[in-house]
């Protein structure tokens, strides 16, 4: 195979000419212009893309960290990232690092080394120092879904406040007064902030007979058959549950079912994501959706659209709104507390 020595002999000019006419860096003459053009044609000349990046400082590659690709949330966020850097002709490098510090640690030092033009970064437990400090010095990185306490970088989020706030009002205008929340830890932005909106929106409109039950946990389908456990231990009962992700909704549904429990006669439900398919139980879940794909895209446009040299405009944190779809989970309580 030809390679740039032969094009640049055949052309009559050095190699650094050729090279630097093929990464857009120097402007020739069109006879010289014609003259390589010729040569690359006639010698068959196909130029090494790894060699063209090196030669250009960068990777062409955009970096992408989350807690995992199983659940129809990630998967859906990774595929939305991989259609826009495939618009922008980047290459996606995936790292699930299955929620773990330790790999979270690893995968940033494998990017700061230079693998990577740029990071989008999204984990799923409480902030870590030390992951801050890596993120701080990965160059080019933006921190979705969950925050990074400590992180100087570009954040973006889904507006979790105005999404409980969204499920409290539904609920407390369904005639509910006695509730239960369940899941996110305190420690999490999406869990706090889905509480307080919640918390807000329901009160409102409940008023002073507004009660709210609360159990933590992950957003996992474990965490929602533990949490629907519970609740059928409880008494009084609430009369309708708000599971704030998908996996904890249907988790919950699950052990409701079991226990021949009506959904939404004896409990209505409302979940928070919208992702997996929802819209396919029976009944069809009420739930508050993000705009995962959009939260991909604008994340992969902040990483490589921002400017980098103003420090203070990057410290910045934007909000993607979320909406409530209403479908057949919820409906007044068939008695009150």
């Amino acid at each position: 195979m030809a390679n740039l020595q032969d094009v640049a002999k055949a052309a009559g000019v050095s190699k650094t000419t050729v090279s630097r006419f093929l990464n857009g860096s120097l402007e020739l003459p069109d006879r010289t212009v014609q003259q390589i053009e010729t040569a690359i044609r006639a010698l068959n000349y196909v130029p090494n893309p790894h060699a063209r990046r090196l030669s250009l400082g960068r990777s062409d590659t955009v970096a992408l960290v989350v807690p995992d690709i199983a659940t129809p949330f990630f998967a859906t966020f990774v595929s939305a990232v991989e259609e826009a850097a495939d618009a922008r002709g980047l290459t996606l490098a995936l790292h699930a690092t299955l929620n773990r510090s330790r790999r979270e640690m690893k995968y940033l030092d494998f990017i700061a080394h230079g693998h990577a033009d740029g990071l989008i970064f999204v984990t799923n437990h409480a902030s870590d120092a030390a992951v801050a400090a890596k993120i701080n010095a990965a160059g080019r990185c933006v921190v979705v879904d969950e925050d990074v306490v400590g992180a100087e970088v570009p954040k973006l989020f889904c507006d979790n406040l105005q999404g409980g706030a969204l499920a409290g009002r539904h609920l407390a205008e369904a005639g509910h007064r006695h509730v239960l929340f369940v899941g996110g830890v305190e420690e999490m932005i999406s869990g706090a902030r889905r509480y307080q909106g919640f918390r807000r929106g329901f009160e409102q409109c409940a008023g002073p007979q507004a009660r709210i039950d609360r159990i933590c946990g992950q957003y996992t389908y474990e965490a929602g058959h533990a949490a629907a456990r519970r609740f059928l231990q409880s008494d009084p009962r609430p009369t309708a549950i708000f599971a704030s992700s998908d996996e904890l909704a249907i988790g919950t549904l699950e052990v409701l079912r079991e226990a021949g429990v009506s959904v939404p006669r004896e409990v209505s439900l409302i979940g928070f994501d919208d992702v997996g398919p929802l819209h396919l139980f029976a009944p069809a879940i009420t739930a508050v959706r993000q705009p995962v794909r959009d939260l991909g895209r604008r994340a992969l446009e902040l990483v490589f659209d921002s400017d980098w040299k103003d420090r203070e405009k990057l410290h910045s944190e934007e909000l993607l709104p979320v909406r409530l779809i209403a479908r057949e989970s919820v409906a007044p309580p068939i008695r009150t507390t």
